[in-house]
């Protein structure tokens, strides 16, 4: 969640810094900080609250140095208070420390120091990282040993960056567990390190992604890698191709938006490559399985968070329509906890944006642990689940995902998931050739249809100006867009803070039908499949009611059409793709309901983009 840029070169450290931490703002926090050497000493500058805080606070007190590191901070351990914020330093002043992740044995290290005479100035944990370091700096005389000593003491999943006032033109940096990423961009006589790639994208292409238990040795002028052991380790960097404008608005008011109207062209790049027309066939390049072991396939565990939990289940439906194979879908928060037991021939799938969703990692840890392999469908390349799957990666290639609500990723997982229960069951042998290209057919139709969707921002500026004012709103599915009613209602709280449910729309009788009055708006997925007239029914019951129906449906629709007070067109599709194509409106409409409520679209309160810590 933290956001972390370090560099060491001939620029400014303070301009790099500042406008790497600008970009990783998707990431969520509540204060900002940097330190930068200067002839010999450190200073740092903090400030609670926005970037724009900071970026006055230097205004008025200015930094010039050309080493130095930065953090945005999601408070974990202390209040939002500027004292709390990072970088931290030990007493002595010398040693500089940020971190993103939760010291699990901070309260253990910290009565040892207290024990010691050691004072401290904070509530952090982190500021337990900065006093180790400071006294075992002191005490072994090398920074790069004490370094790796501090790190081997700390539980949990950590990312850590230090500097020293006696090591003028060193930055370490090292990763612990399932913290967030910790990438070291290497220059020409420069060099950075962040905790995402659009922070340093501007200034370098080549990446190296720190794993667990390694650690960087960072200079202007060169990087090396070790253990935290001290064993001396070759990394090659990786070469990104993203360009660096795609992480800016575009001319769009928010990301967000720029992010929806992305989503033609990003649902074609999942596909690019991988389907096969002519042939009837797909290619999924970073899947580590054979059509051998594909078919000998009995379960199928899916796992995520948040939004990706709700492509979870979406992907129950079809993995179980087109390749019969038996799904479950879990919360990543509550699967190893339930102490899970895995049938024979079975596989993990994780699905996860950032690649570094700690519950997400830690579920792909168990079944590692139990003999079974792990696929990873998700964005970040170069991530963590990408290293942790053995069972391959499906990269949905959205690029930077920007706005803390997940909009374009989501429809790249349901995109990839087809094309995955499309492998499975041509490999399984429940798809025929011909069956496939129907299919694909159908796929590349999506990008198109998505686009004339893009086009009527006016109907959902009408539908905020009309209900704005709401306390509360019920999304009602069913079968394979059920999960679509979900992921309505939590698009829809999460950014306008209106109290929303999801729910089967089969369930309403058996609770929510109780809030439905003349105040509340209902949005009712009601596109053409087998339960169409079940749905129907399920309108009528709401307007029994007095609720305000806002009905999704497909062209030529003349039944729910004559019933619902407003309706969101919707391009056909087969219906099991539907999903792709009405969450569509769902976005639009909440983004629409913020907006017109004057909300902070792109970083809702309390949320953040990559949730690193339980």
């Amino acid at each position: 969640m933290c956001g972390i840029v370090g560099y060491a070169g001939p620029r400014e450290a303070t301009d790099v810094i500042v406008k790497g931490l600008e970009r990783l703002e998707y990431r969520g926090y509540d204060s900002a900080g940097i330190a930068v050497l200067n002839d010999g000493a450190f200073t740092l500058r903090r400030s609670v609250g926005k970037l724009g805080n900071l970026r006055q606070r230097l205004r008025e007190e200015p930094l010039s140095g050309q080493l130095g590191i930065g953090h945005t901070r999601w408070a974990t351990h202390g209040a939002v208070t500027e004292t709390n914020a990072h970088p931290h330093r030990d007493s002595s002043g010398k040693v500089v420390v940020i971190q993103n992740g939760i010291v699990e044995n901070y309260l253990e290290l910290k009565n040892q120091l207290l024990e010691q005479g050691v004072e401290f100035q904070s509530q952090t944990d982190t500021e337990v990282i900065a006093q180790l370091l400071g006294r075992y700096s002191h005490e072994l005389g090398d920074f790069k040993r004490a370094f790796a000593q501090v790190m081997r003491e700390l539980r949990g999943g950590n990312a850590v960056v230090a500097i020293h006032r006696d090591h003028p033109g060193l930055i370490l940096a090292a990763r612990i567990g399932n913290a967030g990423a910790v990438v070291v961009g290497e220059g020409q006589h420069e060099n950075f390190v962040a905790s995402d790639l659009p922070a340093i994208v501007d200034y370098t292409q080549r990446m190296v992604f720190l794993e667990d238990g390694e650690l960087a040795v960072i200079t202007a002028e060169d990087v090396s890698y070790q253990t935290l052991q001290g064993a001396p380790l070759s990394k090659t960097p990786t070469v990104v191709a993203w360009d660096p404008v795609s992480a800016a608005k575009g001319g769009y008011k928010h990301f967000m938006q720029k992010e929806i109207y992305e989503q033609p062209r990003t649902t074609t790049d999942t596909l690019r490559g991988r389907v096969d027309l002519e042939q009837g066939s797909i290619h999924l390049e970073g899947l580590q399985l054979s059509d051998d072991e594909l078919a000998s396939l009995e379960r199928i565990y899916a796992v995520a968070c948040g939004t990706a939990w709700h492509a979870c289940l979406v992907l129950k439906y079809f993995v179980e329509t087109l390749a019969r194979v038996h799904v479950e879908v879990d919360y990543g928060s509550e699967f190893r906890y339930r102490n899970p037991v895995f049938g024979r021939n079975s596989l993990l799938i994780a699905l996860t944006q950032s690649g570094e969703t700690v519950d997400t990692l830690a579920a792909m840890a168990e079944a590692r642990e139990q003999g079974v392999k792990s696929l990873a469908i998700l964005n970040a390349i170069g991530s963590q689940a990408g290293r942790l799957a053995d069972a391959g990666t499906i990269y949905i290639h959205s690029g930077p995902e920007i706005a803390v609500a997940s909009t374009k990723v989501f429809t790249g997982m349901l995109m990839a998931g087809y094309l995955f229960a499309l492998k499975l069951g041509q490999a399984r042998g429940t798809l025929s050739s011909d069956q496939v290209r129907e299919h694909i057919q159908a796929l590349v139709e999506i990008p198109g249809k998505i686009d004339t969707m893009l086009k009527d921002f006016a109907l959902y500026e009408e539908l905020a100006d009309r209900y704005h004012n709401v306390a509360d709103m019920l999304f009602l599915g069913r079968w394979v867009n059920a999960p679509i009613a979900l992921e309505g209602a939590l698009k829809m709280k999460e950014i306008s803070y209106i109290h929303a449910e999801g729910y089967p729309a089969g369930e309403m009788k058996h609770g929510p039908i109780a809030l439905i009055d003349e105040q509340m708006p209902v949005v009712c997925i009601a596109t053409n499949d087998h339960v169409y007239e079940k749905m129907l029914s399920n309108v009528e019951q709401v307007i029994a009611r007095g609720g305000r129906v806002i009905a999704l449906v497909n062209p030529g629709d003349t039944l729910v059409r004559a019933k619902a007070q407003h309706v969101i067109e919707v391009p056909a599709t087969t219906p099991l793709l539907a999903p792709v194509l009405n969450v569509i409106p769902m976005q639009i409409f909440a983004y629409a309901m913020a907006v017109r409520r004057g909300a902070d679209v792109d970083q809702p309160r309390n949320l953040a983009k990559s949730v690193t810590v339980e």
